[in-house]
């Protein structure tokens, strides 16, 4: 059967109507989210983020001026109630170390923030400085007590003074570390000299040492780059020795400045995050989500926005449902004629049809159907004409064998040796009908038994020639053969002889006298090519498929005698088949037929 255009493809139909369902589906989802979402969806984003920035600034905080969390879980509790959500800190390898809710936790792939004081996130802290420590780490460089007391001594001193010689109002400051400084708010203004103070400018014992000890990490990591040693101030700005080493020139001295300067900030990071770490608190890992177990609702739409919602589903749902029915009524009712059809053929309707209609996999179906059902119609006609032509074959010979004995059991006849070669002769044909059905038996159940051997096709055919010209000669037949060049094959010699016979055995019976039946033989490719050409009388075209059924005839007036058995070229086909070849027929009505086995060479 022809194939069938995608286009009229049954599956093809149920996709584009799925397709467009989900489209119809998916388009009002869509307008409805966007409709009702939109500003919700900015608003939620910008607190989320503000949220995430504030607990990790906190939190960041926090591990910059501890060496541990143990202290922090009250932060952690504060910040969850102020934010609305789980706050959850773990370590590296997602150890729980704080959790502002009880319960068990499901934690996502990634953590919202790393709080690392020592690596900040510029993506959540504004104004993030370049070296990515937090400014709150202090560490060594806190300052005592006494320290802070003189510092705020001398910080009030100098405010004091700036207000009274320029009259601008002056600012004591704090820093992390509890170092006082004063600013003004007029920047612009040069404070002159008449309000320093040393206390203020020059670091404390507890700075001096902390410096000393960050001086000798960075001039450290400078050695290994081969670069000067640096002195650092206060505010970690750092300059060059003072004047060229001894031995050295003013031109290699300022270009080891130039040098130092290209490795002297990264080793003054380096140098404070070796000096800060043991006064921070362990990495951890921050984890913000819904509060509960359950994953909370994040935009809560309005009754109105609800009932668009539930209208615009039912509709979608009504669509689906009319869409759906409409297709399945369409696939069921095709389907319950063929089963229909299919119980009456188990009923023994061999005439059993459906009707065929449009051009999908359902009409497909039925056509198919259609056609089984034909064949087994055209199989019961052969079967039941099988059973009589086989016992009209077996009756034949054996009334005729009876007839005879009965004869001369009589005395009607003597058994001399003209009526014991009578018998003989009915008695061969018998055994030739009985083997024929035989073979056919075995064939049809797979049983068939090949013995193959490389042959050379041109001594076969000459030897199935040569049994046969007899016959063709005394028919009036002229029998001959043709093979180019050397033709070799492997096939069972015995099984390819008889079918080769049956077909020249064929072809003599149905050419008048003065005839020519051709044996030949060629190489195709990978295939052998066996033609069997006579020019007898021909088959009409619509007799040509059936050829090779059993006990078929083209004359159905002929006897046993001049007609054969029926049997021979349906054992031909079963030979074909079983060394993994094809035999065909092709016939002109009045001018001859042309039987043509193609078998694969090798095997």
């Amino acid at each position: 059967m022809r194939e069938v255009p995608l286009r009229h493809s049954l599956l093809v139909r149920l996709l584009a109507v799925s397709v467009l369902v989900s489209l119809c589906s998916i388009a009002a989802t869509a307008w409805l989210t966007v409709r009702g979402t939109s500003v919700a969806i900015s608003q939620e984003q910008g607190q989320a983020l503000a949220d995430d920035a504030r607990v990790y600034d906190a939190l960041l905080g926090y591990a910059g001026g501890h060496t541990s969390w143990e202290g922090a879980a009250a932060m952690v509790t504060r910040l969850a109630r102020q934010v609305g959500h789980r706050i959850t800190l773990t370590t590296e390898d997602r150890r729980p170390i704080l959790d502002s809710d009880a319960g068990p936790v499901s934690l996502p792939t990634r953590p919202t923030a790393v709080i690392e004081p020592l690596a900040v996130d510029s993506a959540l802290v504004a104004g993030a400085p370049s070296d990515r420590i937090d400014p709150r780490a202090v560490g060594p460089y806190r300052l005592p007590r006494r320290e802070r007391e003189q510092l705020r001594v001398a910080a009030e001193q100098r405010a004091t003074c700036l207000r009274a010689v320029f009259g601008t109002p002056a600012e004591i400051v704090y820093g992390p570390s509890g170092r006082p400084r004063v600013e003004m708010h007029d920047l612009g203004l040069s404070l002159g000299s008449r309000c320093e103070s040393l206390a203020l400018d020059r670091p404390t014992p507890t700075e001096a040492k902390a410096l000393g000890a960050l001086t000798k990490l960075v001039n450290t990591c400078l050695g290994r780059q081969g670069a000067p040693e640096v002195r650092l101030g206060p505010d970690f700005t750092w300059t060059p020795p003072p004047g060229p080493a001894p031995g050295q020139d003013r031109a290699a001295a300022a270009r080891a400045a130039v040098t130092t300067g290209r490795y002297v900030q990264e080793c003054i990071a380096a140098g404070r995050r070796e000096q800060l770490a043991p006064y921070v608190a362990p990495t951890a890992l921050l984890f913000v989500g819904n509060r509960g177990t359950d994953a909370s609702t994040i935009f809560d739409f309005s009754p109105a926005s609800q009932a668009r919602i539930a209208g615009v589903a039912a509709l979608v749902l009504l669509i689906t449902v009319t869409v759906t029915v409409l297709v399945g009524v369409r696939l069921v009712r095709p389907l319950r004629a063929l089963t229909g059809a299919a119980r009456r053929m188990e009923e023994g309707d061999v005439t059993a049809r459906v009707g065929v209609t449009g051009r999908d996999e359902i009409a497909r179906l039925a056509a198919a159907f259609n056609a089984m059902s034909a064949r087994r119609e055209r199989l019961e006609e052969l079967r039941t004409a099988m059973v009589g032509d086989v016992a009209h074959e077996l009756r034949t010979p054996l009334s005729n064998i009876r007839g005879w004995l009965e004869a001369s059991e009589d005395g009607i006849v003597d058994p001399d040796r003209e009526l014991v070669a009578s018998l003989l002769e009915e008695a061969l044909l018998l055994q030739h009908v009985v083997d024929d059905l035989q073979d056919l038996a075995l064939a049809d159940a797979g049983e068939l038994r090949l013995r193959t051997e490389r042959i050379d096709l041109a001594d076969l055919l000459e030897q199935v020639a040569t049994v046969h010209r007899g016959r063709a000669e005394a028919a009036g037949v002229t029998l001959t053969t043709r093979v180019p060049g050397e033709v070799w094959l492997t096939a069972d010699p015995v099984r390819l002889r008889q079918a080769v016979g049956n077909l020249v055995s064929n072809a003599v019976r149905h050419t008048p006298p003065g005839g020519i039946v051709a044996l030949r033989a060629h190489a195709d490719g990978p295939d052998v090519v066996i033609e069997v050409a006579d020019t007898g009388s021909g088959i009409t075209p619509e007799d040509v498929p059936l050829v090779f059924e059993r006990f078929w005839r083209a004359d159905r007036s002929r006897s046993r005698r001049t007609g054969g058995s029926g049997l021979g070229l349906a054992i031909v086909r079963k030979l074909a088949e079983a060394h993994g070849g094809t035999v065909a027929a092709a016939s002109v009505l009045g001018e001859g037929s042309v039987f043509t086995l193609t078998l694969p060479a090798h095997r």
